[in-house]
């Protein structure tokens, strides 16, 4: 005896070798035995042979038409049943198996009720599905149809108006996503590539940017509109003359500085941080704002800020103006450390804005001893002193000797990349001074027992914690980012902190207040995104002045296998058939290809040079580096 059962959804057949009451012993047409419940049996028969029941079975199947079955149905039924109704007899056990095997691959048709029973789909129902099978048909139809010409590089309208959409963020629902990466797949190419092959890419420079722009700023960079922000007037005026230190084009100016000789001879310090937490309160819509950009995101030639412009021309330490500031005095002693220090929330007059391109000549004269006539001179030596005294107390370089940073200034679509050592005397009175700000307001946070977001790293990891931890590539107890409101989140929370703790207010966060953790996660991984940006664009640059340069070999040394740091340019390559070379070996390398969409650079190598000077490692984290 032979049986048709359904197990786990499949119609299968088999020898009966044994049963017992409630099972078979069945052995398949392969020879595989097995135990079959009686209820999972939905046929018997003798003849003919189970492989040979089933291959008939299949070939009956393909001549019945499902919609006449459907019409030949109605309510529940059994499929031998409905057999017995299409042939107009009692069906053979190829029939009925097949008239089974129909019912069960037309599930529009007909929906399962148990082994071998049935139910046909009511009409409106049907005809629904059938449309929207008939339409599925049409979009694979359409989908294969652009597909094809995409293969050709011709790009259809439909395709065309979709592609940023199809370059950030494919729908993977869409046809058009569905025939665009068939297209890709049949090409071999990625979709950049495609659409550049298609004529419709454009300039690779936006290509890269939007990529950016679509991740952060789907409806826009712009501001929404929001309030004014105003700091109170009846702040007190410090009687001091700040000035500050920062690149050209600053437009954020956070920090600022003052040194006043007093009358036995010591020198009184101050280190003042803009507060724009005087002008933005929690849950306003200027904090909505913020607590969406989190940072101000920077990359050649562009930036986009974290506040609108009318609030940062409202706190920024420009000069002219006496602005809001949380302010750090101290006094120096002979040996250049603080001997106390104390804050104040006050309004600071700012004399002078200096600029690196004008002050950096300082560094080489600080270095030798020298001077350069320059006004603030001698304050700046003065602060350059008090810096050497904090980093020898740490015990930890604020900045490595060897990193290069690098500048990058883009105009007319021309880019000027200027290498700076870091190190520098000015380099590190501001990377040392914003070491103590963010360190002492961090302990006074922390003594006070007032919940603050803390910047901890332990065993080389760096993370942020609400717990006052120490940071130990710095060489302190604990470190809060403080002194960058205008451009961090992070710090304008830390401010909102202080300011209210210095004011004798109660802090609007403790350490377990959901805003407060929110905070400190998405910026964690937003920072970290803005990061990776920019970094790409300075990539992308990088190539570009590689072209614009016209330049057919690169000079630079080989750090491990077959790595090699660039000189002139922040990038790290792969070399391939790089012969073993020590760490340090410098080489010159033939430019074969640079590749803009794909920010690649494919290089040979040619020779190794003579030993030269030891080329500056790649850039590390530095928490305070003024972008």
């Amino acid at each position: 005896m032979q049986v048709l059962y359904e197990e786990e959804g499949e119609v299968k057949v088999g020898t009966v070798l044994a049963q017992a009451p409630a099972s078979f012993q069945v052995e398949s047409p392969h020879g595989r035995r097995s135990k079959v419940k009686q209820g999972n049996v939905v046929l018997t028969f003798d003849s003919p042979s189970a492989a040979e029941l089933l291959e008939q079975a299949r070939r009956y199947a393909e001549g019945l038409d499902v919609d006449f079955l459907w019409q030949c149905s109605s309510g529940e039924f059994d499929f031998r049943a409905l057999s017995r109704d299409y042939v107009g007899r009692e069906p053979s056990p190829v029939e009925a198996a097949g008239v089974l095997l129909k019912l069960q691959s037309s599930p529009m048709y007909f929906y399962r009720r148990g082994k071998g029973r049935f139910q046909a789909a009511p009409a409106e129902t049907l005809r629904l599905a059938l449309a929207s099978q008939e339409k599925k048909k049409r979009q694979q139809a359409q989908a294969e149809a652009w597909a094809q010409s995409l293969a050709r590089f011709e790009c259809p309208a439909e395709i065309a108006a979709l592609k940023d959409e199809l370059l950030y963020a494919p729908d993977r629902n869409k046809v058009e996503t569905r025939a665009f990466e068939e297209a890709c797949k049949q090409t071999g190419l990625g979709p950049a590539r495609l659409f550049e092959r298609c004529g419709l890419l454009g300039d690779t420079h936006a290509y890269h940017l939007n990529r950016f722009l679509h991740e952060f700023f789907p409806r826009g960079a712009g501001f929404p509109a929001h309030a004014v922000a105003v700091a109170s007037d009846e702040l007190p005026v410090a009687d001091v003359g700040a000035f500050s230190l920062d690149e050209v084009g600053t437009t954020e100016i956070d920090d600022a500085f003052s040194v006043v000789r007093l009358d036995d001879g010591r020198v009184r310090v101050g280190i003042h941080i803009a507060a724009p937490a005087l002008g933005i309160a929690p849950g306003s819509s200027l904090d909505t704002i913020a607590r969406e950009r989190l940072s101000t995101a920077y990359m050649p030639g562009r930036k986009y800020t974290m506040l609108p412009d009318d609030v940062v021309a409202a706190f920024s330490l420009d000069h002219g103006a006496a602005q809001p500031a949380v302010s750090l005095y101290f006094e120096a002693g002979a040996d250049g450390l603080p001997l106390s220090t104390h804050s104040r929330v006050e309004r600071v007059p700012i004399a002078a804005n200096l600029r690196h391109a004008q002050y950096d000549v300082l560094n080489a004269a600080f270095e030798k001893g020298g001077g350069a006539g320059l006004e603030y001179e001698d304050e700046l030596r003065e602060l350059w002193r008090v810096a050497l005294a904090l980093e020898k107390r740490r015990g930890r370089p604020s900045t490595g000797t060897a990193i290069l940073d690098y500048t990058f200034f883009v105009e007319d679509d021309r880019v000027r990349i200027v290498p700076r050592k870091r190190g520098s005397p000015l380099d590190k009175l501001v990377s040392e001074l914003m070491i103590l700000v963010n360190t002492s307001w961090g302990e006074l946070l922390a003594e006070r027992d007032v919940a603050a977001i803390y910047r901890v790293q332990s065993i080389g990891k760096v993370r942020l914690s609400v717990h006052p931890e120490a940071h130990e590539g710095l060489g302190v107890g604990c470190y809060a980012w403080m002194s960058s409101p205008l451009r961090r989140y992070v710090d304008l929370v830390n401010q909102w902190q202080l300011v209210a703790s210095l004011q004798g207010r109660r802090p609007p966060f403790t350490r377990t207040s959901e805003g407060l953790l929110t905070a400190l996660r998405a910026f964690e991984i937003t920072y970290a995104r803005y990061d990776e940006h920019q970094r790409a664009m300075e990539t992308y640059w990088s190539l570009r002045w590689l072209l614009q340069e016209s330049r057919d070999t690169v000079e630079g040394s080989v750090i491990r296998e077959n790595l090699v740091r660039l000189d002139g340019v922040p990038m790290v390559i792969r070399v391939g058939a790089l012969p073993e070379l020590a760490s340090g070996t410098r080489v010159r390398l033939a430019i074969r290809q640079v590749d803009l969409v794909e920010r690649s650079l494919d290089v040979q190598f040619r020779e190794v040079l003579p030993a030269g000077p030891p080329a500056a490692v790649e850039a590390g984290e530095n928490p305070d580096e003024k972008a």
